[in-house]
């Protein structure tokens, strides 16, 4: 227990450390201290609560008689945290997404204001007797007033007391003594008044119900408890009855009635069907406050369950079940048509009559209602009328409590909590429709049991002292005050001399040790009672200090903190404070002085650190204590987390960096939603941040920093929003039914963070393509509802998917289908097309229409046609596919197509023709192919386009060799478009010629090619072209060669010749030589027909063709006219060597050069 009072002390107001020779009064026995719930106001004071030193600090018998005192003291608290706030030196922020605080301290639970407010109290002089002290009883708990039990367990009914010495109890009921004794199934407690009434053994607990009160006795006085009402929870069973079926007429109203049976406390009523499946409620049906289950006006659609009253008890936790109500609706439209559900006129489209509001509950246009001070007050009003009325509420002459009002049950039902005097009034309900309006008027009256003006106090005086005891209640009507002492009526009392009663006062003078007694103020009305204990106790007592000496407080810097000096005495001891042992007594400026004797610095500095010395004096002596103080810097976050919105997946850090005293622990620690965090795989704690690893949807939410040490804390926030694809849209309905249109409604899904942008519906039909879903429409994020045009013969199913930045949902649940009436079809398939796929045929295609444009069942195709700009008839088939295949057709002729749709209720509208062909063939020769040579550098061609094209022309196709002899180049291949007709060739060898090939081209190929050839080269080109390569020098060296040659040879003539004789044809003319004659035995011969033949002059050109001379030597041409060409022996050698001495000395006339082999032969 000290480490608990220690621990109740610190936080920013201070931490307190108890000697360890200090025996607290728990391990002695005793209640514990009142200066613990003073430590308490320290903690709270600073925005640290511990609720273990809280509680264990806090006198409970003192908070249960001062939480009335506590209500009149809220202003006194606010004042008290507006204080607050400006001291601290930290600005707040927050963040308006989720509005949550950016930075802010955490909110202490409820009963921490509630201790806040009894500490306020305890500061106001109200002091306790230390247990080591006689003193009257006093009463610590007991049971409420209304005190309801469970059956099935022992009946616990609670009375405890302290007091010195320790009292004894005793009990009444029904205000007669309860002997205890007497009955084996009732105990009380050991040192406590609690009664125990045992059933373990049997009994009823029936028979102990009634109204019980405590006594708790001792030689000072009796302290009594309030008088208990003791009931026996109670859940009867329901009545077995036979309903027969509910007949009502559509669009009437109708009231199910529950009537459950008493249950003690009454059972909570709702409404099932028969298999356990809940009623859905609306504006239309709607239950009651009685149970009752009310339909402002009954649809055909309400046959389709039964209707069960079910009552849940609390204490036995069973559900009881009323026999199921059945209806039968008559109606003028014997179908139910659910998507007629939600029309807008679906009344009038079902045939029911439109009707004025009307209320079913409550009865008339006025009422009125009574309800107690404090209480929750409740007005219903439920109508009928068709349509089904709105209902509004409003209060005559002002303005409904906006704080305390709130709408209920769709708005039949207008609740206002915590009910007080100025909630009083008429209050009216305006039930409306388009057919009209009708007003109910609620005249409200509060009344109020009694309440606490001022509650008697425990009065504690010396031996002499004058004192006073106020007992002031309200209440309507006005209660009436009794006082009692040791629980008998003050009038019957023995009479005091120093005792005076004034209404609600009794004044105490010249008080005696005699006059120690226990007062009841019991003060009622109609409506309620209160009971109030408060004793007289005079006692003579120096001042004592009531807690640990010598403490060591710790406080935050800038923090506003209380030290605390509990003490007693009687006389009531004066308080004085002394800082480091100056004289001077601690009160004004920077602190203040409360009567209990706690010292409060409003704002904690440095120099405010030291030994504060506490002194309490009275006629009977004094008593101090000291109080060390040390001040700590505060622990600040300084860079605090920020909000962030991320993307799922990705990864996001949080920051939080702390600054604090270095002397303090520091422990920083992560709150999601304001509960600790789990820190799993996907995060990373650190000393300043928190990350985390692929965000999901599950980590958005508020993450807290706490930065704690054993003195103070810190907090900062930040929100996290992860974006997400957003959620299907559901809930999706047909409505506004048509023949072309329907309206389609659904309910959007959670946006995840990214707004929706777009909404795509899609529909399926069963027919054509069964289970494939086909976009039909797209629509702003912003709707919710859009009217669908429609095609005939379709049946429709619909579904929804949204689109935000992030992407697209999940589709919505289907619709239900909705099958469209049929009609002819309103087009014709598209994209119609005559193509042959042989020569012969024609292949005409489509593309088929889809189930929106077919508009009627066994849909198919009339395909005609004829050739074109003919008067030939329609040739036509009816065909149920995409494509007809035309045989037997001439190449490439064009055709006119037209393809009509047509169902069983019709033919579409007339097609138009398209012009198609038959198949293509390969194109004839491309005509007057013509190869020009302008120049030795290019070579042009020109043509004319086929004479029978057989087809769509897509080309020609050019192939080019050069050749020279027997030499052909690399093979060139040219393509050109089908509109081109001459080409240009960039000659590369001037002496090459080349071959052209040409050829049209179709679909089908190549056709027919025609076939030229260049030009050859004219002579001047040539000899141009030796003289170029005379300047060689490779030549010029092969020149030469040769001229060593032929010098070579002509000597070797010349040496013939010299030798005389040998030469028959010179020396011996006109001698013939016969063929048989030998040679001549010197070895000299003659030269042969053979020997003198002209060598065949030739010249290879440099290209690889063969040029042949242009004069080839023969006998003609050595004659001199037509004598003397041969000798008498035939020769003609002389002829011929004369012959080409001529010809060298005059030169060859021909363009080419001269053979060099015959040159040395000419020679020779």
């Amino acid at each position: 227990m000290r480490r608990l009072a220690a621990r109740g002390a610190a936080g920013d107001a201070g931490e307190v450390a108890a000697p360890a020779a200090h025996s607290s009064d728990s391990a002695q026995g005793r209640s514990p201290s009142p200066w613990r719930l003073i430590d308490l106001c320290a903690i709270w004071d600073s925005g640290v609560y511990l609720p273990s030193a809280a509680w264990n600090g806090a006198s409970s018998g003192v908070a249960r008689r001062r939480l009335n005192e506590a209500e009149k003291l809220s202003s006194v608290r606010e004042a008290q945290l507006k204080r607050l706030e400006v001291t601290r030196p930290r600005v707040l922020g927050s963040r308006e997404q989720g509005r949550v605080p950016r930075m802010a301290r955490k909110p202490p639970p409820p009963w921490v204001h509630a201790a806040f407010l009894l500490c306020l109290l305890s500061l106001g002089g109200a002091i306790e007797i230390p247990m080591d002290l006689t003193q009257p009883p006093t009463i610590t708990k007991q049971s409420v007033k209304d005190h309801i039990v469970d059956p099935r367990d022992n009946i616990l009914i609670e009375c405890e007391a302290k007091g010195n010495p320790a009292p004894s109890f005793h009990w009444t009921r029904n205000s007669r003594f309860f002997n205890i004794a007497k009955d084996p199934r009732v105990s009380m407690r050991r040192r406590s008044g609690t009664l125990v009434i045992d059933f373990r053994s049997g009994g009823r607990p029936e028979e102990y119900e009634g109204e019980y009160q405590c006594f708790a006795r001792n030689k000072f006085g009796t302290a009594l408890s309030n008088r208990i009402r003791l009931q026996v929870s109670k859940s009867p069973l329901w009545p077995k009855e036979n309903l027969d079926p509910v007949v009502v007429q559509e669009g009437a109203p109708l009231t199910l009635q529950c009537n459950p049976p008493p249950g003690l406390p009454s059972p909570v009523i709702f409404w099932m069907s028969s298999s356990m499946e809940p009623i859905t409620q609306d504006k239309r049906v709607s239950q009651g406050h009685n149970g009752d289950l009310y339909f402002s006006n009954v649809m055909l659609q309400d046959m389709q369950t039964d209707y069960s009253c079910n009552a849940r008890f609390h204490f036995t936790h069973t559900i009881q079940q009323k026999n199921p109500f059945t209806l039968k609706v008559l109606t003028n439209h014997p179908y139910n048509d659910s998507s007629l559900r939600n029309h807008p006129d679906m009344y009038s489209a079902r045939g029911v009559a439109e009707r004025t509001p009307s209320f079913m509950y409550p009865q008339g246009t006025a009422s009125s209602q009574m309800v107690l001070r404090g209480m929750d007050l409740l007005l219903e009003c439920i109508a009928s009328g068709v349509p089904t009325p709105d209902i509004a509420w409003y209060k005559k002459g002002g303005d409904l409590p906006s704080d305390k009002a709130k709408f209920e049950n769709f708005n039949k039902a207008l609740r206002i909590t915590n009910v007080s005097e100025e909630d009083s009034g008429e209050y009216f309900c305006l039930a409306s429709n388009k057919m009209g309006s009708i007003r109910h008027t609620i005249s409200v009256r509060v009344k109020a049991a009694p309440y606490w003006l001022d509650e008697p106090k425990n009065l504690i005086l010396a031996p002499g002292e004058d004192g006073r005891l106020v007992c002031r209640a309200n209440g309507n009507p006005k209660p009436t005050v009794q006082w009692l002492v040791n629980g008998e009526p003050l009038q019957s009392a023995p009479p005091n001399p120093n005792r005076e009663v004034a209404g609600d006062t009794i004044i105490f003078r010249d008080t005696q040790i005699s006059s120690r007694a226990v007062y009841q103020c019991n003060t009622s009305n109609e409506h309620g009672y209160l009971l109030a204990n408060a004793f007289v106790s005079v006692l003579d007592v120096p001042p004592r200090m009531l807690s640990p000496r010598n403490q060591l407080i710790r406080v935050i810097l800038y923090n506003r903190t209380r030290l605390d000096c509990p003490f007693f005495g009687s006389p009531i001891p004066t308080l004085r404070w002394f800082k480091n042992g100056q004289g001077s007594n601690l009160d004004g400026g920077n602190y203040h002085v409360y009567e209990n004797g706690s010292l409060e610095i409003k704002m904690i500095r440095k120099e405010d650190q030291g030994i504060y010395t506490c002194v309490a004096t009275n006629i009977l002596g004094k008593a101090e204590n000291q109080v060390r103080l040390e001040v700590k810097d505060p622990t600040r976050i300084y860079r605090m987390p920020e909000d962030q919105v991320a993307k799922r997946g990705t990864t996001v850090q949080l920051e939080c960096r702390v600054k604090h005293d270095p002397s303090l622990k520091l422990t920083v620690s992560w709150l999601k939603d304001d509960e600790p965090l789990y820190i799993g795989n996907r995060m990373k704690k650190e000393d300043d941040s928190l990350t985390i690893f692929g965000v999901a949807e599950r980590d958005q939410g508020s993450y807290t920093c706490v930065a704690s040490t054993e003195l103070d804390q810190d907090l900062a926030k930040a929100y996290l929003t992860v974006l997400g694809r957003p959620d299907r849209p559901r809930d999706l309905e047909l409505t506004d039914l048509a023949e072309r249109s329907v309206r389609l409604t659904w309910i959007p899904g959670d946006a995840n963070n990214s707004p929706i942008t777009d909404y795509v519906v899609q529909f399926e039909e069963d027919q054509f393509q069964p289970g494939v879903w086909h976009d039909h429409s797209k629509y702003p994020g912003s709707v919710n509802s859009a009217v669908l045009r429609l095609s005939p013969y379709v049946n429709y199913q619909f579904r929804v998917i949204a689109i935000n930045e992030v992407g697209s949902s999940h589709p919505s649940l289907p619709s239900e289908r909705y099958r469209t009436s049929g009609a002819p079809p309103e087009s014709n398939p598209g994209d119609v097309k005559g193509e042959g796929t042989r020569k012969n045929n024609m292949e005409i295609t489509w593309t088929p229409m889809n189930a929106t444009s077919a508009f009627g069942p066994n849909l198919r195709y009339i395909v005609k046609w004829r050739r074109r700009e003919t008067r030939e008839a329609w040739n036509n088939v009816t065909v149920w596919g995409s494509r007809y295949v035309v045989g037997q057709t001439p190449v490439y002729v064009p055709y006119e197509i037209r393809v009509q749709a047509e169902n069983d209720f019709g033919k579409g509208p007339e097609p138009e023709s398209v012009i198609g062909y038959s198949g293509e063939d390969l194109p004839s020769a491309p005509r007057r192919f013509r190869v020009r040579q302008p120049n030795l550098e290019t070579i042009n061609l020109e043509w004319d386009h086929p004479e029978h094209p057989n087809g769509i022309m897509i080309g020609y196709t050019l192939k080019y060799v050069a050749f020279n002899g027997t030499k052909v180049g690399k093979q060139i291949v040219e393509n050109f478009s089908p509109n081109q007709t001459k080409f240009t060739v960039q000659r590369t060898d001037p002496v090459s010629r080349y071959r052209f090939t040409l050829s049209a081209r179709t679909q089908v190929g190549s056709g027919e090619a025609v076939t030229e050839e260049s030009p050859a080269p004219p002579n001047e080109a040539y000899t141009n072209n030796q003289a170029d390569i005379a300047t060689q020098g490779w030549f010029i060296g092969l020149m030469c060669a040769i001229a060593l040659l032929v010098l070579i040879l002509l000597i070797v003539c010349f040496i013939k010749r010299s030798r005389g004789g040998k030469y028959p044809v010179r020396e011996k003319k006109d001698v013939p030589l016969g063929p048989e004659d030998p040679k001549e035995e010197d070895g000299s011969f003659d030269y042969s027909d053979e020997d003198n033949k002209p060598l065949q002059g030739s010249q290879t050109s440099l290209d690889g063709t063969i040029k042949q001379q242009e004069s080839d030597d023969s006998l003609v041409d050595y004659g001199e006219g037509g004598e003397g060409q041969f000798n008498e022996d035939g020769s003609f050698i002389g002829q011929y060597t004369v012959k080409k001495d001529k010809e060298e000395t005059e030169g060859n006339e021909s363009s080419e050069a001269t053979s060099p082999v015959n040159a040395i032969y000419s020679l020779a």
